[in-house]
């Protein structure tokens, strides 16, 4: 049976599903056909049920879970790190290893990667209002150094490359959510289409496990693939930027990243960031 599995291109996304691209893991009969587009366009994608299996945004889970089951396995959670807000040295006052408070940045124009991404829903958290506006997530490094915004939201490799465009970090949105729940941040997930049979989905996850798996017990091979989606990173940021979003949480999201999926989708819906409730399960429970 062949399915579509969607998936952004980069290196954690493809040091994950090294296996499957490559068939390096028995898939009990599944084929998958890998389909590459940004986060932001995945989110999107997804309302219409565009794909079997995809990569997408626990935020836009919450505009999404009538359609799509979130799996146990294959997500990003990070421990005391995250998303980072990014600006021009000297911004707010800010110096070396210092972070700005919430109201400072309260009307302040920040680029960031998308309005269905964790990133943005963490940071409206924990700032309330500014305005904002969408980026291509590679150009937001530039586009803050150019001066066009006051700051900006770097995820993927961007978290860990910021500063070759001159530029500091004034808020570690990571942190801030283990400051304030002990919880990891929960930035993404994998989601199947809930029209799929049960015993189906359970042979999906199965595949997916086995092709974490593989990647963590074969990690300089993974790697070598991950890395020709890595945009030119070094290997050895690209196995730092592998290492903080590959991890046990993406073998299963477990106890600690349901309650902390949860807890964000509360707090979004308590601030009317999102429309609706959203009661987290994972399956294959």
């Amino acid at each position: 049976m062949k399915l579509t599995l969607a998936h952004s291109p980069d290196a954690d996304d493809a040091f994950m599903f090294y296996a499957l691209a490559k068939n390096k893991v028995d898939t009990g009969g599944l084929r998958f056909e890998h389909v590459l587009a940004d986060i932001e366009t995945l989110n999107q994608r997804a309302r219409s049920a565009a794909y079997d299996v995809t990569a997408v945004s626990f935020h836009a889970y919450a505009h999404l879970h009538a359609k799509y089951a979130l799996l146990r396995c294959g997500s990003s959670f990070g421990d005391g790190y995250g998303p980072l807000v990014v600006a021009r040295p000297g911004f707010l006052g800010a110096g070396p290893g210092t972070e700005v408070e919430a109201g400072k940045l309260r009307g302040k124009m920040i680029v960031m990667p998308g309005k269905l991404t964790s990133a943005y829903l963490l940071l409206k958290l924990f700032v309330g209002d500014f305005f904002a506006e969408q980026v291509a997530f590679d150009e937001i490094p530039a586009t803050v150094a150019d001066g066009y915004a006051d700051a900006g939201l770097v995820i993927h490799e961007g978290q860990l490359t910021y500063a070759a465009s001159g530029l500091q970090p004034i808020l570690d949105l990571g942190r801030w959510w283990k400051q304030e729940t002990g919880l990891p941040v929960p930035l993404g997930g994998l989601a199947v289409r809930r029209a799929l049979e049960p015993a189906l989905i359970e042979k999906i996850s199965d595949a997916v496990g086995a092709s974490i798996r593989f990647a963590l017990d074969h990690r300089a091979e993974a790697l070598d693939y991950a890395l020709e989606f890595g945009r030119g990173v070094p290997r050895e940021l690209g196995d730092r930027f592998v290492g903080m979003y590959v991890n046990q949480w993406t073998l299963d999201a477990g106890a600690d990243g349901l309650r902390s999926i949860q807890l964000l989708l509360d707090r979004a819906y308590a601030a009317a960031l999102i429309p609706n409730p959203v009661v987290v399960e994972l399956t294959p429970t």
